[in-house]
């Protein structure tokens, strides 16, 4: 496999003939490298004008691998031919080097040039690529490529440090100013200053691939302070922080990719190298991960979102999040009372779309802080870090529909800002946060996990806590600190008034969350809806939540261990009665007997217009398990009863006997809540006895309601 290396650009902020007279200095020998033993001149030409000289030499390596290998290979030293075109005229170096030892079995070719900078034609650029392709050697492949690895990130910044070296040597000389060369035409019998060097008194260079190393870069858009169109190894430590050589030449290679390949706006570096990171500097996996980001952004016009989304006053008022100075690192801090929000209450007041788009202008004005704070601060910072107070979370939190829009949202951040939460503080997490932790840990990425720090109670106070990484004076008062301006809405729960309805949350568009997580039903009186839910192993949850949006209705759930036979839709009705009109499809046969072939596991519920009721029920038993609802009135026969074809006949006639709920419902594996179910007991929930009859002994319970 053919192996890839680029340089960064290398600018020397020194004329290219003073920089090519320190780079002859380093002929035929270099006792700043000492893996480079020696070098000799094979033929030398220049053009009929002087301009053009090419140089061609053999340079010895003492390449550091172990002994048992050389002796393998049979050779102490390796030999590369360097070829050297110095054009003084155009005031370009370009060298091409490749190996001649071992050059059937492996193969490594470098370009390296010399060049002025584009916008100051006193600096001098160095670019350099590379490539190495091991076809066998000798079994040792794989080390033979780890040797060739080891030494160019070994000598990375020797290349720079020794030009560096022979400027300062000629400056001690009293060489600052070397006059450009001249045309013979125009010089009047003068020779020009610049004389090519002699064997005899040129002082060794090392292979270039040894000398000056592998680097990278980043895409285009480059921030403020970086070079205007090329990317120094300096910026690259000053705005990207320390990478290695391979590191280096990912991110450069990406970047000419997308300048290739993409049209239109290319992200910037820091933005490029967080997708690399996320995929360990894997250049396809990277690749095809930016991809698929930069199409989704286009398609949602994420970058014109800052500019163009104005937040809702509701997300204002309820909504308890906000930027607050920074950590110890610099980092920008986010303030999150997400114990304070009433999470619920703002999905069914906005939908999944305003919400989406509220973490999504988040994520895009953290990128933004950070690029301030690294200029602020003079070195890089990539990313934020978020402290979540969970002080007042409870059950209401784990509303299953509002959890499932959560591990969405988490879903679009990780698939398209990675990289960007460097730390993530939990303070007074109660006994129900492991409940959520079970449900969204699986989403989120194994490296932002690690950067996770839980604190129970009042843990985070002292020694160990979060004055560790956050200075006293910035910490809020309301968690111990001194800081007593702390910007944020005090949350509280959001009127029912302001909810929407049903059908405006199931007929969103355009929104980036598509499917709407509810169902709307209609239960007729003597008609009740049923959803039927197949369990095939026992102890796994199921879970539901619904609101009635009109009339009262009463609510149980039964179990049967065989399958229900409801009748065909095209010539029957519920139970055998000819279809008149909207008459639900009823899934409990009329011939079947309560204790018999089917029970109730749960206690009849009944809910009043308004209410919204949540709950779960662990399985004792595999089988079939019926959900229904049934209207409600003073008058509504018993839990056992089966309606009758005059209750039916009767509620196609009257439009009054008809009740409305949305509900969403959803079944978890056992193993997704055992550990975690005792920690509901510090909710506000109530545990059925007949849930906790039909579960065994020492299994825990979760049947839970709670009305809001």
């Amino acid at each position: 496999m053919v192996q890839q290396y680029q340089s960064p650009v290398r600018v020397y902020k020194h004329p290219f003939e003073l920089v090519m007279a320190a780079y002859m200095r380093r002929f035929p020998k270099c006792p700043l490298i000492p893996v480079f033993v020696d070098s000799e001149i094979i033929s030398q030409s220049q053009s009929d004008d002087g301009s053009t000289v090419v140089t061609k030499r053999r340079c010895t390596i003492d390449v550091e691998a172990p002994r048992l290998l050389k002796r393998i290979a049979g050779v102490e030293y390796l030999y590369f031919i360097q070829k050297n075109t110095l054009n003084y005229r155009d005031r370009t170096l370009h060298i091409e080097v490749h190996n001649e030892t071992f050059s059937s079995r492996v193969f490594v070719r470098e370009c390296c040039s010399y060049t002025v900078h584009p916008d100051n034609e006193d600096w001098t650029c160095f670019e350099q690529t590379a490539s190495l392709d091991i076809k066998s050697f000798f079994g040792f492949e794989s080390s033979a490529e780890k040797i060739a690895t080891k030494v160019y990130a070994s000598n990375i910044k020797k290349g720079k440090e020794i030009i560096e070296y022979y400027l300062r040597e000629l400056e001690e000389e009293g060489v600052t100013c070397i006059p450009r060369w001249t045309p013979p035409a125009d010089s009047r019998g003068v020779t020009t200053s610049l004389q090519l060097p002699s064997a005899s008194t040129a002082r060794g260079i090392p292979v270039n691939s040894i000398n000056e190393g592998l680097s990278v870069a980043g895409p285009s858009e480059l921030v403020a302070g970086s070079p205007d169109d090329k990317l120094d190894a300096d910026y690259i430590r000053r705005y990207l922080g320390d990478l290695t050589p391979l590191q280096e030449s990912c991110l450069i290679r990406l970047r000419q990719w997308l300048q290739e390949t993409h049209k239109g706006k290319i992200p910037k570096d820091q933005h490029v190298l967080r997708f690399l990171k996320a995929r360990d500097f894997n250049m396809d996996k990277a690749k095809d991960f930016l991809c698929q980001s930069l199409t989704w952004r286009k398609q949602h016009q994420v970058d014109f979102l800052m500019d163009t989304w104005e937040r809702p006053q509701l997300l204002q008022d309820y909504y308890t999040g906000g930027w607050h100075h920074h950590d110890r690192d610099g980092r920008p801090l986010y303030v999150l009372r997400l114990g304070q929000m009433d999470t619920k209450g703002l999905v069914r007041a906005l939908g999944e779309e305003a919400l989406l788009r509220q973490v999504l202008t988040l994520n895009e004005e953290g990128l933004r802080r950070c690029e301030e704070n690294t200029r602020v601060f003079g070195r890089p910072i990539s990313c934020w870090t978020c402290l979540v107070d969970l002080e007042g979370l409870n059950m209401r939190h784990l509303w299953r529909p509002g959890v499932k829009a959560l591990l969405r949202i988490i879903e679009v951040v990780e698939a398209n800002y990675p990289e960007t939460l460097g730390r993530l503080l939990i303070l007074r997490a109660p006994r129900v946060f492991p409940v959520l932790w079970t449900l969204v840990s699986p989403l989120i990425n194994e490296n932002t996990r690690k950067k996770f720090l839980v604190y129970a109670g009042n843990d985070f106070q002292g020694h160990g806590g979060l004055e560790d990484y956050i200075n006293r004076e910035v910490i809020p008062d309301f968690l111990g600190g001194n800081c007593m301006v702390c910007d944020l809405p005090e949350g509280g729960t959001v009127p029912k008034s302001l909810y929407r309805t049903a059908e405006e949350l199931e007929n969103e568009e355009n929104c980036f969350l598509t499917d709407s997580i509810y169902k709307s039903a209609n239960i007729f009186k003597g008609a009740p809806y049923e959803v039927l839910i197949e369990i095939t192993e026992a102890s796994s949850v199921i879970t539901w939540d619904f609101d009635v949006s009109k009339g009262d209705v009463v609510f149980n759930i039964y179990h049967s261990r065989r399958a229900p036979q409801p009748p065909k839709r095209d010539t029957l009705g519920a139970h055998g009665i000819a279809s008149l009109g909207p008459v639900n499809t009823q899934l409990i046969d009329r011939s079947w007997v309560l204790g018999r072939d089917y029970s109730m596991v749960e206690k009849a519920l009944i809910c009043r217009e308004g209410e919204s009721v949540q709950g779960s029920h662990i399985t004792r038993w595999p089988g079939f398990y019926i959900l229904q609802w049934r209207f409600h009135s003073s008058t509504t026969s018993t839990a056992s009863s089966l309606p009758r074809v005059d209750d039916v006949l009767a509620s196609l006639q009257v439009s009054s006997h008809k009740c409305k709920i949305m509900y969403y419902t959803e079944v978890l594996a056992s193993h997704d809540f055992r550990g975690s179910m005792t920690s509901l007991e510090s909710c506000q929930s109530g545990f059925s006895q007949l849930s906790a009859a039909t579960t065994s002994s020492g299994q825990s319970c979760a049947s839970s309601t709670v009305s809001r």
